[in-house]
């Protein structure tokens, strides 16, 4: 009995510390606009990265078989020169903010064209409400 309680005590607390630190995560991520590397998924695999996207916007936006590669070539440049920049995140966080607002202008332009004015509202629809390296779509709204 008093094994079973202490199990049950150490859960508990376990749980509730656990709680805690994702909660102050949450807090500190909303309250800061700085956003870090890790909080992103990675770019070491361009291609891999873009493929996951693009099995995700496909079916998510309905996009025809010819709209998919100019959205594939738009995604690959993105994802390209935001890889160049990543470094920033970590260095200089202002630099960071303003090219990568820059290149998520450029993209959001691009698939503006790219696709009907009901998929782009859909394609906005599907941002992450914070970045996150578990959501690939992250890597195109961070």
């Amino acid at each position: 009995m008093k094994i079973l309680l202490v199990a049950l005590a150490l859960s508990i607390t376990t749980s509730a510390a656990f709680s805690q630190g994702i909660l102050k995560k949450v807090q500190s991520a909303a309250a800061s606009k700085n956003v870090s590397t890790s909080s992103l998924p990675s770019l070491s695999n361009i291609s891999g990265v873009k493929d996951a996207i693009m099995a995700k916007l496909t079916p998510a936006l309905g996009l025809t078989a010819v709209q998919k590669p100019a959205v594939s070539t738009d995604v690959t440049d993105y994802l390209k020169s935001k890889a160049s920049i990543m470094p920033l995140a970590n260095t200089d966080k202002t630099a960071y903010a303003s090219k990568s607002s820059s290149l998520i202008s450029g993209l959001s332009g691009k698939l503006k064209t790219a696709l009907t004015v009901a998929q782009y509202s859909k394609f906005l629809g599907l941002k992450p409400s914070m970045p996150s390296a578990g959501n690939v779509l992250s890597s195109l709204f961070f």
